[in-house]
């Protein structure tokens, strides 16, 4: 027997035997769902902020961290009691960055001895380069070429126990506070090893400011 003929109805004009089975019934009503009730959609929603929020807080755990500016050294960028989001997610520092900087030997935010809190400064040399300071024209430079810092509040006048000119190795960056006659950085020898920060020590990039709202913005690194 040809097995084409199972599928084949001689008495059927249309040639052709159709599977009822397969066919939709037109006139069958479609299943209802049941209505999910006011109390179980509640949980639900609250299942999904609640999941949202935990996620957040992981997010915020793990990449980023939220700094409260002390003191004046970075004005005018920033103002004492502003709030910056920092990030050391695969981070090297970079000329121009704004950086938060740990002074305690475990480089955490938390249980600093009085002294050794975190610092808040600008990169101005990585390593490899040179910097040099006319302190009595109060100009920047970095191998040999005079730097344009419109963000400085002041010239670069005040000078500290640091010698000129400072070469920069590896693994060290040189910093400066914006507000350059009121500011504790790498003038100074108190601030690391001989003035130069371990970048082991570089908490993270200050890359916005979250407070006040009205100077809500990123920080960029110019």
């Amino acid at each position: 027997m040809d097995d084409r003929n199972d599928f084949f109805n001689p008495n059927n004009t249309g040639g052709f035997f159709v599977d009822e089975s397969c066919v939709n019934n037109s006139e069958q009503e479609p299943e209802k769902k049941p209505d999910m009730p006011v109390t179980a959609e509640i949980f639900e929603w609250l299942d999904v902020l609640a999941t949202a929020i935990i996620t957040v807080v992981i997010i915020f755990s793990l990449i980023f961290r939220v700094a409260t500016i002390s003191g004046e050294s970075m004005t005018n960028t920033l103002q004492d009691k502003d709030k910056v989001i920092i990030t050391n997610l695969a981070y090297t520092p970079k000329k121009g960055d704004i950086v938060v900087i740990s002074r305690n030997a475990d480089n955490s935010l938390e249980g600093v001895n009085a002294g050794q809190v975190p610092i808040i400064k600008r990169v101005i040399a990585v390593a490899g380069q040179t910097v040099d300071i006319d302190f009595e024209k109060g100009v920047v430079s970095v191998d040999g070429v005079e730097q344009e810092e419109p963000y400085t509040r002041t010239l670069t006048n005040r000078a500290g126990d640091v010698k000129f000119p400072v070469y920069v190795p590896d693994g060290y960056i040189f910093v400066l506070g914006d507000n350059r006659n009121d500011s504790l950085d790498s003038r100074y020898t108190q601030i690391g090893d001989g003035g130069l920060v371990d970048t082991r020590y570089v908490l993270g990039h200050a890359v916005l400011r979250v407070f006040p709202f009205s100077s809500f913005g990123r920080l960029d690194n110019k």
